[in-house]
């Protein structure tokens, strides 16, 4: 086991105090610059060497984005405001000891903990839905099932006029709509330029939701124009619909219907990784780790959880980027507070609205005060807003063009999704096991 420490730090005679950031997620990133910048001992930690940008996972799995435009380096960002980047995933906290194991046995000691690990799928008990389902929570994810879908449309391509392909979308929130709304957009504009073999009614998209109406935290006037949105690009939406199994090539319903389901993509949800339970801190149903009003996890001074691994006693907030960034920034500001012997004080969202996008001009947006929008202008507010929220100048810009090239000139150009490594046969892939320390929202 080797054992990381800072000589001259708070906590080893030192005056500054060694601060640890598990996740380099919205979250993580949020807290991490501003105790950076107060001149506190911060390391980043993180199993991956890039922070992903979430909320566009889905137009790199249907073909719109390159990898490359939805990560940016973690050690460039640590390294811009001044803190430390620790390349591995937590395995352990020692509130005792105040030391966090990582996965290859190293400990680094801490004198305040951020908890910012993300989440994983949640599948409810859902018979097959981890071994036959395709999430959408990582870059691996979305990469995954962007081959998948270039695999499927190959075969279909193979088999002459015999043979389609269904997808279904399980889950009605953002993620589900993005995702499903693109796929349709996909078919519509990939199909004619790259396999115009394929007829596109023989690509079917389903997008499944247990609720009564998609997009929950929205106006119910916005669930209704996403819902007719999609059903006018094709997609069959099954609300009040809940899902006994899934199997392979097929997604049974709880009435015994049988959906035919080459792809499944599982977007109903997130819970906790199993992990979390063996780091001996609160929890509540669905694994995430329970805290105070401030933030600090429950029974613990020095520890903090923020993001989608949190959950505020009494306080439910949505798991979307804003209160994650809100999260940590108020999560470093009670570390300073602290630090110059003021009482911690309560965390406070300011909802500043929330937004998803549908397909090609068509978005919702819902601001404070009852502003609502829909249509080109949502969209293309969610398109600038999206773009300047990616981080680095390269990343902005190439993000640009490619979108640009996706909604503009797919079908003159033959710019579009393109496979790395297909299945070598149409059998389902497994999805991806959940990981910890990177995290993020959607």
């Amino acid at each position: 086991m080797t054992t990381i420490t800072h000589p001259g730090q708070g906590g080893a005679g030192g005056d500054v105090p060694r601060v640890v950031v598990a996740g380099a997620g919205f979250g993580g990133l949020a807290a991490m610059r501003p105790l950076a910048r107060a001149g506190m001992r911060t390391t980043l930690i993180d199993r991956n060497v890039y922070s992903t940008f979430q909320p566009l996972l889905y137009q790199l799995a249907t073909g719109g984005l390159s990898g490359s435009d939805v990560a940016y380096p973690v050690r460039a960002i640590s390294r811009r405001y001044g803190a430390a980047f620790r390349h591995g995933e937590l395995a352990g906290v020692d509130a005792a000891a105040r030391q966090v194991l990582l996965a290859d046995g190293t400990t680094l000691g801490y004198d305040y903990l951020i908890l910012a690990t993300g989440v994983c799928a949640a599948h409810h008990g859902v018979p097959g839905a981890a071994e036959y389902s395709l999430g959408l929570y990582t870059r691996h994810d979305a990469i995954v099932l962007r081959d998948r879908i270039m695999a499927e449309l190959d075969r279909i391509s193979r088999t002459g006029l015999t043979g389609d392909v269904a997808v279904t979308v399980v889950g009605g929130g953002a993620t589900g709509v993005e995702l499903a709304g693109s796929l349709a957009d996909l078919r519509g504009t990939v199909l004619p330029a790259f396999f115009p073999e394929i007829d596109p009614a023989r690509v079917h998209i389903t997008l499944v939701e247990h609720g009564p109406g998609l997009l929950a935290p929205f106006h119910p006037a916005l669930s209704d124009y996403t819902r007719r949105q999609l059903a006018g690009r094709g997609v069959e939406v099954r609300l009040g619909t809940a899902i006994a199994e899934i199997t392979p090539g097929k997604v049974v319903l709880a009435d015994g219907t049988a959906l035919p389901s080459d792809i499944t993509i599982w977007a109903a949800g997130v819970a906790a990784p199993d992990a979390v339970s063996t780091w001996g801190l609160p929890q509540t149903a669905n694994g995430r780790i329970l805290t105070g009003p401030d933030l600090r996890v429950a029974g613990h001074d020095r520890i903090f959880a923020v993001g989608d691994i949190a959950l505020i006693d009494g306080q439910p907030l949505p798991q979307l980027a804003q209160p994650a960034l809100q999260m940590g920034n108020h999560a470093a500001a009670q570390i300073r507070r602290l630090e110059t012997g003021r009482a911690a004080v309560p965390f406070r969202y300011h909802d500043k609205g929330i937004m998803a996008t549908i397909g090609y001009r068509s978005a919702v947006v819902q601001l404070p005060h009852r502003v609502r929008i829909q249509g080109t202008a949502a969209w293309l507010a969610w398109l600038v807003l999206h773009l300047i929220a990616l981080l680095g100048a390269r990343n902005r810009i190439s993000a640009l063009v490619n979108l640009s090239f996706r909604y503009l000139t797919w079908q003159h150009s033959g710019s579009g999704i393109i496979g790395d490594h297909p299945p070598a046969s149409p059998l389902h892939v497994v999805a991806s096991q959940p990981t910890i320390g990177s995290a993020g929202t959607n």
